[in-house]
């Protein structure tokens, strides 16, 4: 009795086990082994959903029509993710899923985004361009290597139903020979990030975008160089396209610290003029009022300069978005350029003319 009770346990156990590992592997089939980004959780999508109606008071959703979008975005050390909705206590890196559904939020409401920062991981890239959907592209440059560049590339998101590349693209070198022209105490070596310029066109409009990343240094004076060499390097470029009428754009975060300083005028020397809707505007989440920097610009040469090419395209709004108010939490502004940026988006918007 006690052999036939072990006997009939053994089988059932076996029979138990079997059912439970083959219900497990079922299990295992449908369960994704990482979230999809595409489908948040129930608190999430009303997360996200709040901050949709919150943007929709800074920048209003793209409409068909005439107008272009173009915004610069410095993302903070864009690069790997935490695959989760949260990000768990101690985890490196800080940005998540929902971190990167806010950021292509934002990025939506624009035509083209140039974005610094982006690192040579694109984990991040990559789940945004998820987000953002088949009509986004992006393209960028190769890691630019040494201490100075930080790892670093350079980026342009754009959405394929608005805007498509017109066939340009390249990375600005500085010409260091004599023969150059190149003036004794200006740049002497290669920019430590190598601006980006692609060229784009949009309802029969065509334009060159340039980004770039200016060195910090040690001190601002470090700056001066390299904003004077991509300020010369833009009139003179400007100067040889004069007979194509592009519109050229440049874009990015100059590490200027305000306006008038030697910086700012190392900029504007060769008569590139920020645009003047973003006049005042803070653009780190760090800034002090009263006492704001003006690292990120969008900047082009305007009427009067003599054999350049002014902006065909009339700016008829622009800004940024501020998300600290609806993002921050209960957490820190240290905690908060982690998971999103420590730099506002900025943006400008232009009327195309009718042809």
């Amino acid at each position: 009795m006690l052999g036939f009770t072990g006997t009939g346990l053994a089988v059932t156990i076996r029979d138990l086990g079997l059912s439970f590992c083959l219900a497990s592997r079922v299990e295992e089939e449908f369960v994704p082994s990482e979230p999809d980004i595409l489908a948040p959780p129930k608190r999430v999508a009303e997360r996200l959903a709040r901050w949709e109606a919150a943007l929709d008071e800074l920048v209003k959703p793209k409409e068909p029509g005439s107008n272009l979008r173009i915004a610069t975005w410095n993302l903070r050390a864009f690069s790997g993710l935490t695959k989760a909705w949260t990000t768990p206590e101690g985890a490196s890196p800080k940005r998540n899923f929902t971190d990167v559904r806010v950021i292509a939020s934002v990025v939506s409401r624009f035509d083209v985004v140039a974005v610094q920062e982006v690192r040579g991981d694109l984990r991040a890239l990559r789940y945004m361009l998820k987000a953002l959907g088949e009509d986004w592209a992006f393209v960028l440059t190769d890691v630019t290597e040494g201490k100075a560049g930080n790892n670093e590339r350079l980026a342009f998101l754009f959405d394929t139903r608005r805007v498509k590349p017109s066939g340009l693209a390249c990375e600005l070198v500085v010409p260091l020979e004599q023969e150059a022209g190149v003036p004794a105490g200006d740049l002497d070596r290669q920019f430590a990030r190598t601006p980006y310029a692609v060229s784009f066109l949009s309802q029969g409009q065509t334009f060159t975008l340039v980004t770039l990343h200016v060195l910090f240094g040690q001190k601002a004076a470090d700056r001066v160089p390299e904003l004077r060499a991509i300020a010369e390097w833009l009139a003179g470029w400007a100067e040889r396209e004069f007979g194509w009428d592009h519109n050229l754009i440049a874009l990015g975060d100059f590490n200027i610290d305000r306006a008038g300083d030697p910086l700012f005028e190392a900029f504007t020397s060769t008569g590139l003029v920020p645009a003047p809707e973003l006049e005042g505007l803070p653009r780190t989440i760090f800034d002090d009022p009263g006492a704001e920097h003006f690292y990120d610009q969008i900047a082009w040469f305007t009427h009067g300069q003599e054999r350049r090419p002014v902006l065909t395209l009339d700016a008829v709004g622009g800004g940024h978005v501020d998300f600290v108010p609806e993002l921050r939490g209960n957490g820190t502004l240290n905690d908060l350029s982690w998971h999103v940026s420590d730099h506002y988006p900025l943006w400008v918007e232009f009327a195309i003319p009718s042809s």
